[in-house]
């Protein structure tokens, strides 16, 4: 294996993995690299200064790098005045608002965060990475689509890539200002969600299509992944053969690497993570695994050496990171992403797993090349998240090694819905007024209504102590049942009817969509006393997800035929 040192060669790739204009084949000549700056300089983290002028913390790379993402410990220069940098976003745009994540038995709270890879050419220098000129100033794509899962006992992290070719039903979503994107009526290509409204509405297809609560979502262009990349000073890399991304119309995102271990930074990092030409059978889905790859070896990189001692550079650096990323509300000031990244340096790389989401290559009309999760192993995956099962096999920590550590405090406060675990219990069933609506149709209309079941339902209700439910005279459609509500104070009354009827925590969410407390008996719930109990979780995430531990140090990319030098 061999080893070599790469800075950036050119403008990267455009979206689709493409860079403007001719050039020669996979073979042909390619002109030499440009030179560039040497990599971050690596000593002892910074030191405050006198009479409090100053204030130095330490903090996990996350403000650095989390959109590309890695976790792990650097420095940073904490100024206050970059807190009015912060650029920040509604969370969720769509009606489906699940209420954040919810703490377990120990109180204890995982934490999701959606991170997202935007390809916006709307300044001079993401136009010069990008390239394309057609579509400078143009609306965005959410290129990059990662779901990071940080567990509720901080002892492992699950990451889940969606490929950006992934054919989905679009939610409606609404922007703050009340312009509506309704619903699709047909499948939408993943990472066209962020031209309906912004990252908000990214997060709200994530919420439809996985059931998982998200917490949070951070949003990173070109200029901000390769000035982390220069951050960092290098990132190994492997390939097992010479690779020159670059098809003979001039397509690709122009990397070229020989053989063996590099490490790469600046736009050369950023044509590794777009590098679509060249890597594996030359899909969206092999640049997901060298994403994968690049963002373990970066973890590695950062728990080994990655110290920066020079106040002017860390300021530097901290603002370049802040002007390149986009944050939900609940992340608006530098002590909550402080506090984040604090909550991620706590998993040790050998706890880390990167997955795809399990997928198949669509059948439908027009579809060639595009994607759809998996039927059953994607689900699989959904749902080990949302009962935070680790998708390494290796289990949590044991439940008494984490309740003598504490549980960690949650590193910011609530998002929007999300009721505290010390929120007002719930009132005396007599008192809690419930509507029970009939949902047992399902979603997409395959099963037939079952009649008098919002009564039947209401009836189980009434003789457990809940005089004031009702049968709704609207129906709905839920392929699983759920209970919704409308306010915080409410939050605490669904939970006691979902215990009532032998309903999972999970089934429990905030919406705009109703008043009150609703139950929805939905399709899996269409007769009997108690719902239809789902089968046992997976305890290991499907051999389709192509796990990769953050401990492999040996994982090296494919190379695609035809793409060799």
């Amino acid at each position: 294996m061999t080893h070599s040192s790469v800075r950036g060669e050119g403008a990267a790739a455009r979206a689709d993995g493409e860079i403007p204009g001719g050039g020669a084949g996979a073979s042909g000549t390619v002109p030499p690299p440009r030179d560039g700056s040497g990599p971050a300089r690596e000593a002892a983290a910074g030191r405050p200064g006198r009479r409090g002028r100053r204030r130095v913390l330490r903090w996990v790379a996350s403000v650095l790098s989390l959109l590309i993402l890695v976790t792990a410990a650097g420095g940073y220069l904490y100024y206050r005045h970059l807190n009015g940098s912060i650029q920040t976003d509604a969370l969720n745009l769509g009606d489906n608002k699940l209420g954040g994540s919810k703490p377990n038995a120990f109180g204890q709270t995982p934490l999701n965060i959606l991170l997202i890879g935007s390809d916006a050419r709307n300044d001079a220098e993401n136009q010069a990475l990008g390239g394309a000129t057609e579509t400078f100033d143009g609306p965005p794509l959410a290129d990059v689509q990662m779901l990071l899962h940080l567990s509720a006992d901080r002892s492992n992290m699950s990451v889940v890539s969606m490929p950006r070719d992934t054919m989905l039903m679009m939610p409606k979503c609404t922007e703050p200002g009340g312009k509506i994107y309704p619903a699709s009526k047909g499948l939408v290509q993943t990472n066209e969600s962020i031209q309906r409204g912004g990252p908000g509405c990214t997060v709200a297809a994530w919420t439809e299509l996985t059931k998982i609560p998200i917490d949070h979502f951070m949003m990173i262009d070109f200029k901000g992944v390769v000035r982390m990349a220069d951050a960092i000073g290098g990132v190994p890399v492997c390939v097992e053969q010479n690779v020159h991304s670059r098809t003979r119309d001039g397509k690709g995102s122009g990397l070229k690497l020989p053989q063996g271990t590099s490490v790469i930074q600046g736009e050369t990092a950023l044509q590794w993570l777009r590098t679509r030409y060249g890597f594996e059978d030359g899909t969206d889905i092999g640049r997901t695994h060298a994403q994968h790859q690049y963002m373990n070896s970066m973890a590695r990189e950062f728990r080994k050496n990655a110290k920066l001692s020079n106040p002017v550079k860390l300021n530097s650096l901290a603002q370049a990171a802040i002007e390149a990323m986009v944050v939900d509300t609940g992340l608006n000031k530098i002590d909550k992403l402080f506090d984040l990244s604090m909550e991620l340096k706590k998993v040790p790389p050998g706890r880390i797993t990167m997955t795809t989401m399990p997928w198949i290559y669509s059948t439908k009309p027009g579809l060639d090349g595009r994607v759809e999760p998996k039927p059953g192993e994607a689900e699989d995956v959904f749902r080990m998240v949302r009962e935070d099962i680790p998708l390494d096999g290796q289990g949590p920590a044991t439940p008494a090694a984490s309740a003598s550590a504490g549980a960690p405090a949650s590193p910011s406060a609530p998002p929007a819905g999300q009721p505290s675990p010390t929120a007002t219990a719930a009132a005396p069933p007599a008192k809690i007024a419930v509507t029970v609506r009939n949902s047992t149709g399902g979603k997409d209309g395959s099963g037939t209504l079952v009649k008098g079941r919002a009564s039947e339902v209401a009836a189980l209700l009434s003789g457990k102590g809940f005089s004031k439910v009702v049968a709704d005279t609207r129906t709905g459609a839920e392929d699983t049942s759920v209970i919704r509500y409308a306010t915080d104070a409410q939050a605490a009354d669904a939970a006691a009817v979902a215990t009532a009827l032998g309903l999972p925590g999970g089934s429990v969410q905030k919406s705009d969509e109703v008043a009150g407390v609703v139950v929805l008996v939905g399709k899996d719930w269409r007769t009997g006393g108690t719902p239809t109990p789902p089968p046992p979780a997976p305890t290991k995430a499907p051999d389709s997800a192509h796990a990769l531990n953050g401990d492999n140090d040996q994982a090296c990319m494919p190379i695609q035929p035809g793409f060799t030098w």
